[in-house]
């Protein structure tokens, strides 16, 4: 019988070895390239019209509360991602700290997150690209968007990864551009009429309340430091790596969305636009004529299209993982094309998703997604805290440096941050949201047998096999 155990163990040790499997590739600067890339940097300008609206012209505001909330929560999954180096982000942390069955339910969630942010972004270029180019349907751009995005995160994140490089190098140099031109304009008499303002933080009719709902969406531009948590397994020494890429990416977007909302709001005081979905198009216009709204545009849909990468590859990635573990079918998401080591399906799946952008708003579309991510930030706040009361004084002293103020009173702030921005966001978000988390219960009750046991898990040794 011995023997037999055996062999069995040496064929699956050989079948391991053999199968397909993710490669350690990407440094510190690939994480940050990657974080950044889904953030887009230039979504600032993107959006600008949408939070200031919400805001009512605190964009500024709005900016510089969801960077404290967010970067209180980085500092939550940078702990995480060195106790647990694993692919699967919140996924992964809350199901290893706290309970599986609550773990699947936050891998659910994020996949409202995940599965739906590449339509976000490929739906905001198809708008500018759209207002750009009239006579050309919106359904087109989205469909260029998907194709060739999904090329390329199919050849691997080797290729997607130069390419990202290209793309953000020119994202930025927009980005500086269009504030140069803002503040030649304001120089010159337009908006504000000067640089030092206090109108950009507190709007036209300041409202603790609005500038609370303009953070709820403009949080969405966030969304990248926790993903790359989702390279894990993908990335050279992850712990010392990874919690150092998920804070640079969290304090550098941060400071770029905060001086960059400033100076828009400088140019165009308040809130009022023609379209908020497409308000840059106006202001680049206005303060740089054809030639520059055209160079602007392209600049923006560069950095949709480099968001658009990011974001379909992490979402393929926790789907890979749930695949693998078996809470979702493993022969269709937890298999990797043998050429490229790559989630096909999964990558194919996102692209399908994507195609529903063509029937949203980008108003609507990004409270969605933001109802997934609100919810996964504040239980990898919770896991923090949990793990923290669980562990030994020894472990404590080893692992979990930083005593309570960083392990319990930091996470909680953070917690309270994530729940308070979440229950702000737009009434149909928070509908879809909880239908979304009814059918996940639904789908965790068939795979307990009733909540009778744990859903399956893929074992970290046969990971790392």
């Amino acid at each position: 019988m011995t023997s037999a155990v055996q062999d069995d163990r040496s064929i699956h040790a050989v079948t391991a070895a053999t199968q397909p499997h993710l490669k350690r590739t990407m440094g510190l600067r690939s994480l940050v390239l990657f974080g950044l890339a889904y953030m887009t940097p230039i979504i600032v300008i993107g959006t600008f019209g949408v939070i200031a609206t919400d805001s009512q012209g605190a964009s500024a505001s709005s900016y510089l509360l969801a960077t404290v909330a967010m970067l209180f929560t980085a500092g939550s999954y940078g702990r995480m991602s060195v106790l647990y180096p694993q692919s699967g982000s919140a996924y992964t942390y809350v199901s290893k700290s706290i309970n599986p069955k609550l773990g699947f339910l936050t891998g659910w969630a994020v996949l409202l997150d995940y599965l739906f942010l590449p339509m976000v972004v490929w739906l905001i270029g198809a708008s500018y690209l759209q207002a750009q180019f009239p006579g050309v349907p919106t359904w087109l751009w989205v469909l260029g968007f998907v194709v060739v995005t999904t090329v390329i995160n199919l050849l691997g994140l080797t290729v997607a990864d130069k390419i990202n490089y290209a793309l953000m190098a020119f994202q930025i140099i927009v980005i500086v551009v269009f504030m140069a031109l803002s503040i030649r304009a304001v120089l010159h008499g337009a908006g504000t009429g000067t640089l030092i303002s206090a109108g950009p933080f507190t709007g036209q009719n300041p409202s603790m309340s609005a500038i609370v709902s303009g953070a709820a969406v403009a949080a969405y531009s966030f969304l990248g430091f926790d993903a790359v948590t989702t390279f894990s397994e993908e990335t050279k020494t992850p712990e010392k790596t990874m919690p150092k890429a998920i804070m640079l990416i969290a304090l550098i977007g941060g400071l770029i969305f905060i001086v960059v909302s400033y100076g828009l709001q400088l140019v165009h005081p308040g809130y009022a636009f023609d379209d908020s979905s497409s308000a840059a198009y106006e202001i680049a216009r206005q303060i740089g004529g054809n030639l520059f709204t055209a160079v602007f545009v392209a600049g923006l849909c560069f950095g949709q299209f480099t968001s658009g990468i990011a974001a379909q590859a992490s979402a393929s990635r926790l789907l890979y993982v749930m695949g693998r573990d078996g809470v979702l079918p493993h022969k269709l998401f937890g298999s990797l094309n043998s050429r490229f080591n790559t989630p096909t399906f999964n990558l194919l799946l996102v692209a399908c998703v994507g195609l529903v952008a063509m029937f949203l708003d980008v108003a609507t579309s990004t409270s969605f997604v933001n109802f997934g991510a609100f919810t996964s930030f504040a239980l990898v706040n919770i896991c923090v805290i949990v793990t923290y009361m669980k562990a030994s004084p020894q472990q404590r002293r080893e692992r979990l440096t930083g005593g309570t103020l960083r392990n319990i009173v930091a996470p909680i702030i953070g917690t309270v941050c994530c729940v308070y921005l979440l229950v702000h966001l737009d009434g149909h978000a928070l509908t879809l949201g909880v239908c979304w988390l009814v059918i996940g219960i639904v789908i965790l009750a068939a795979l307990t047998g009733g909540f009778k046991h744990n859903p399956p898990e893929y074992a970290a040794s046969e990971a790392d096999e």
